[in-house]
């Protein structure tokens, strides 16, 4: 993308992000501010030598063009900012749950999904970390696409129908992206079939599969779509500190299991309930997916609207693969119960 500064999204390879949360086993309570990063062209997460809140991290380096766009005036670029619990805004229920930034010119631009309600804050502000941020580990998930992508992507969104909190389309945008100008008006799909699968290709040749549900699908995202077209059993890392959570599912032909600690290097080792991301790996090694997105595997959730982004590409996914250290099987799953739904962000 001309004139791009955020060195992190390197040549169009994108990025991962763990944060890492405050609570982790046999370890004195944290920051909640250090994280891991990864990239295609890395072997394993490493440790990054600055927190999630300086501007100088991957993070902060990448969204400062969402600022910069801002105070500069920037009249060629588009943004797009997407939240169910915005910052300083009542978190919003009737909307997907899902959160991210898109920022593109007529070149290029970034895609940016993740797990931090409250984030980021209004481009009339300076890059910050919420203080609600630090206490769960989150991820953040970044890719480069050409411009000629972002028509996909918003007809994606037609089925996420995400919360956009704020947003700039300049008329040269248009009509080629009116499905963004659309939901960030409030639009979404209106009629069945309420779920879109498509595929998309970073600037730096990553492909991915990206699952776009709206909630009048009415089922989990994980057993009841992903794993059965990808053909591949899943480990299931979402939040479950709800009492509502769905039990590891082993009904279908493609099973999906709840994983219940994650391990980081270091070692960094900590509980699902500690954990606000939302992930999901292959079982099997030789299938090589690794999906992030927006969802958990709770009762709740299985009506509401959001996605998963996936890919095979081997480096992302060992990373992630081996960061899961424990998982429950169909037979110790515990039964849930359906009935009064928990808030959940």
């Amino acid at each position: 993308m001309g004139g791009w500064k955020g060195r992190d999204v390197k040549g169009g390879r994108g990025f991962a992000i763990y944060k890492l949360p405050k609570h982790k086993v046999h370890q004195s309570i944290g920051m909640g501010l250090k994280y891991f990063y990864l990239d295609p062209s890395t072997a394993t997460w490493q440790r990054s030598k600055h927190l999630v809140n300086m501007t100088e991290s991957a993070l902060g380096r990448t969204l400062q063009q969402l600022y910069s766009t801002y105070q500069l005036k920037v009249s060629d670029r588009a943004y797009f900012i997407y939240n169910d619990g915005a910052p300083s805004m009542p978190y919003d229920m009737k909307h997907g749950h899902t959160k991210g930034v898109l920022l593109f010119d007529k070149a290029q631009g970034f895609w940016l999904s993740h797990s931090v309600p409250n984030f980021p804050p209004f481009p009339n502000k300076d890059y910050s970390w919420p203080s609600s941020g630090k206490k769960y580990g989150q991820t953040l998930f970044c890719f480069t696409y050409q411009y000629s992508q972002l028509a996909e992507i918003g007809r994606q969104f037609l089925y996420y129908n995400p919360h956009v909190y704020n947003w700039t389309l300049p008329d040269t945008f248009l009509p080629d992206l009116s499905n963004l100008q659309f939901v960030a008006k409030g639009g979404r799909v209106s009629n069945s079939p309420w779920i879109r699968h498509t595929e998309l290709t970073s600037s730096g040749g990553v492909r991915f599969q990206s699952f776009a549900k709206y909630k009048d699908f009415e089922d989990d995202i994980y057993a009841g779509w992903v794993a059965q077209t990808l053909k591949t059993d899943l480990l299931v890392e979402t939040w479950n500190g709800s009492k509502h959570e769905l039990p590891s599912n082993c009904s279908l032909p493609k099973h999906v299991y709840n994983v219940v600690r994650v391990q980081l290097p270091g070692p960094a080792l900590f509980y699902s309930y500690n954990d606000h991301s939302k992930w999901c790996v292959s079982l099997r090694y030789r299938d090589q997916w690794i999906c992030i997105g927006d969802l958990n595997r709770t009762f709740g959730q299985m009506w509401r609207s959001g996605g998963l982004l996936c890919t095979q590409h081997p480096n992302i996914y060992k990373a992630f693969r081996r960061s899961v250290s424990w998982y429950k099987n169909c037979s110790d799953a515990q039964s849930c119960n359906r009935g009064n739904i928990d808030l959940e962000v």
